[in-house]
Parts: structure tokens; C-alpha cells; sequence
């Protein structure tokens, strides 16, 4: 059954290359320079390492909330605007109290982002516990309303004021206060501690689900919530807390864009690192340790893209 799984990855994966190879010859480009530039790109230099995991820390931090609503039993596809809501909020606490002494404001500035996206998601459980509203529905509408929300904010009451002298109206925040940045790993690089915080809460998560009471109830909630009900757990409740708990890391993944690598709110922020994320968690076999490298793998792989498509256009 293994090797006959192996094979069907196998058969999937030449078969998107080769249908990758066509459309890149349709575009009158060398498919074979492409996918050289796309798979070593990201491991040919220092800044190609650095940005991988760049790209790795949001990946990793909101794959580790889907891991945790999906092990509940909940679907959660609101990646995506858990990370916009984050990222928002944190950038405007930092911005509301710029005085403040950087011990205080940065993890007030965390909680922000935390608090912000978990409450985001906690919407969609919460229909979901009480009403039984479909999850994916829910969670793909709140991703519209939190990109419009998103959107309005830093075209509006947030968009850098400098933008507004200028007449640019380039729709961004205004940069946050260096006492919140957060540090880079390699001077030169955009690397920063979101990196090390995304994988002390995989070992977090990874404890919170297989070492505790919590984590336990939440599995339950997830292999079987009738059984769960019938044991005394108390299922509506556990399926809104995962939700919370996985908008909470999702809102985490978008204040360390915020903090660690752009320095304030922009357009775009979130490059799709929501829907990324979901099929790294299952491409880690919704594991809080294997995502680590699933992680990894996909963010090779989106710079890879990236590189490629320089390379060739």
C-alpha cells in the first residue's frame, strides 16, 4: 500500500512538471532553466537560505493553527484573514502607543495580533458549535470581509500620513516604532526571531495536543464528537477553542511580518501565505513536528517560484 502510494505521489509530480514544462513553453521560455532556477535558487546563497525561511515563519505558524482545528474536527480554510486581522491590530497597537518602553509595548503588541486574529476565528467556530454553519463557507467569507476590512484601514484611518503630503497614497501604515521591531538572526537578511518563536510553539503545540488534558479533549472532539459528547466533553465549546487557538497563531504568523520583516502594515502583506499553509499542514500529515520541514519545503518552494519567474520572464 505504501509503495503503491509513493508511486500516485510520484505520477502527480511529473505530471505537474511536465503540464508546468508546456505552459512555460507556450511562453517561449527554456522549462528546463526554469525548474533549475526553481529548485536551487533557494539553496544557491545565503540570501536564498535567509528568505526561505522567511517565508517559512508564517507558513509554520499558521499551519500549526489548521493543525490544531483540524484535529478538532474543524475545517478551518480562514488562514488568510485570521493572518490580515493579526497583522492589522498588532500594527495598530504599535502605532496607538508609539511612547510606550519597548518591554511593555512588544508583547502588548503580540497579544494585539494573538487576541485579534483568535477572535477572528473564533467567529467561524462559534457557528459552527452553535449553528452547525458550514466551516468552509464561514471561514472563506470571513477571509473576504477580513481583506476588505484590511484593505479600508490602511487606505484610511491608518495609511501613512507621509503618503498623504506626498499624494502617493501608497496604501501602507506609517513605520512602527524600532522599539517593536523584532530582531534579525543575519545582519543583511530579513530573517528575524519570528523564526525561532515559530518553532518553539511547534514544540508548544505539539505538547498542548499529545501531553495534555486539553490537547486530549481536543483529538477526541475530532475523532468522534458524539463519543466525545457522550464521555462529558463539552464539544461546542472545544470546537470553538480550537478555532481561537488556530486564528491565534494565524494572527501571530501576520504581526511577525509586521514586526520582523516589513516593519509596518501594507497591501499584500499576506501573499497567500493562508492558503500555503493549509496544504503544508497536510503535507505534514497534521503533525506539529513534521510541519516544521513541510514547512521549510514550501517555502523553498514559493521563492523558488519567485526566482523562476524572474529568471524567465
Amino acid at each position: 500500500m505504501k509503495g503503491r502510494t509513493f508511486f500516485v505521489l510520484l505520477a502527480a509530480l511529473v505530471g505537474a512538471l511536465a503540464i508546468g514544462a508546456l505552459f512555460i513553453l507556450l511562453a517561449k521560455s527554456d522549462p528546463i532553466r526554469a525548474y533549475q532556477v526553481m529548485l536551487t535558487g533557494p539553496f544557491s546563497s545565503s540570501f536564498g537560505f535567509t528568505e526561505t525561511l522567511v517565508r517559512t515563519t508564517p507558513l509554520l505558524l499558521t499551519g500549526l493553527g489548521i493543525i490544531i482545528s483540524f484535529r478538532c474536527g474543524v475545517l478551518n480554510i480562514g488562514g488568510e484573514g485570521q493572518i490580515l486581522i493579526g497583522a492589522i491590530a498588532s500594527a495598530g497597537m504599535a502605532l496607538a502607543m508609539p511612547t510606550l518602553p519597548g518591554v511593555v509595548l512588544f508583547p502588548l503588541v503580540l497579544l494585539a495580533g494573538a487576541v485579534a486574529g483568535g477572535l477572528w476565528g473564533a467567529i467561524a467556530g462559534v457557528l459552527k458549535a452553535r449553528l452547525n454553519v458550514n466551516e468552509i463557507l464561514s471561514t472563506v467569507m470571513l477571509n473576504q470581509i477580513a481583506a476588505q476590512l484590511y484593505l479600508l484601514l490602511i487606505r484610511g484611518i491608518l495609511i501613512d500620513q507621509q503618503e498623504v503630503t506626498y499624494g502617493t497614497g501608497v496604501p501602507q501604515t506609517a513605520l512602527l516604532p524600532d522599539a517593536v521591531w523584532m530582531t534579525r538572526l543575519i545582519p543583511g537578511s530579513r530573517l528575524s526571531t519570528g523564526f525561532i518563536l515559530a518553532i518553539v510553539l511547534a514544540i508548544a503545540v505539539y505538547y498542548l495536543l499529545m501531553h495534555t488534558t486539553i490537547g486530549y479533549r481536543l483529538r477526541a472532539v475530532g475523532a468522534g464528537p458524539q463519543a466525545a459528547r457522550y464521555a462529558g466533553i463539552n464539544v461546542p465549546f472545544y470546537m470553538a477553542l480550537s478555532m481561537f487557538l488556530a486564528g491565534a497563531l494565524a494572527g501571530l504568523a501576520g504581526t511577525v511580518e509586521v514586526l520582523g520583516v516589513h516593519h509596518r502594515a501594507l497591501e499584500d502583506i499576506s501573499a497567500g501565505y493562508g492558503f500555503s499553509a493549509l496544504v503544508a499542514a497536510l503535507f505534514g500529515r497534521l503533525h506539529p513536528i513534521g510541519i516544521i520541514p513541510a514547512s521549510m519545503l514550501f517555502g523553498a518552494l514559493i521563492l523558488g517560484a519567485d526566482m523562476m519567474q524572474r529568471a524567465v520572464s
